[in-house]
């Protein structure tokens, strides 16, 4: 599967959502909203959490996605995984030979596993 194709979103949107979840922390803070609802993430039950981190990511710092195995918890901590890799940036979290050979197979791993 080409991961690049599920990324279609307009720009202004991303960097909307950016701002207001990496630098505005809304997410954290319990302030954001989608369509005008506020967006509660313990109300998060029947599923895994997968999250993955990247030791040299520049765009988001170590522990923010993390934050969201804490935010998610209405998830039974037994359907909860963080991975951190070491040696990659941003973009080597979800491309190149460290996605491949180490990320996605837990990532696979994990959505096996939940079902």
């Amino acid at each position: 599967m080409n991961i690049s194709r599920c990324w279609i979103l307009p720009p202004s949107f991303i960097s909307r959502q950016s701002r207001s979840c990496f630098q505005d922390y809304s997410l954290a803070k319990g302030e954001l909203k989608f369509r005008g609802e506020l967006v509660e993430p313990r109300a998060i039950k029947k599923t895994a959490l997968f999250t993955v981190e990247g030791e040299k990511d520049d765009i988001c710092a170590v522990g923010q996605t993390l934050a969201a195995q804490e935010l998610c918890s209405g998830i039974r901590p037994y359907r909860k995984r963080h991975h951190m890799q070491p040696g990659v940036g941003h973009f080597g979290v979800f491309s190149g030979k460290k996605w491949e050979g180490q990320i996605y197979p837990l990532l696979k791993n994990t959505i096996l596993a939940s079902d």
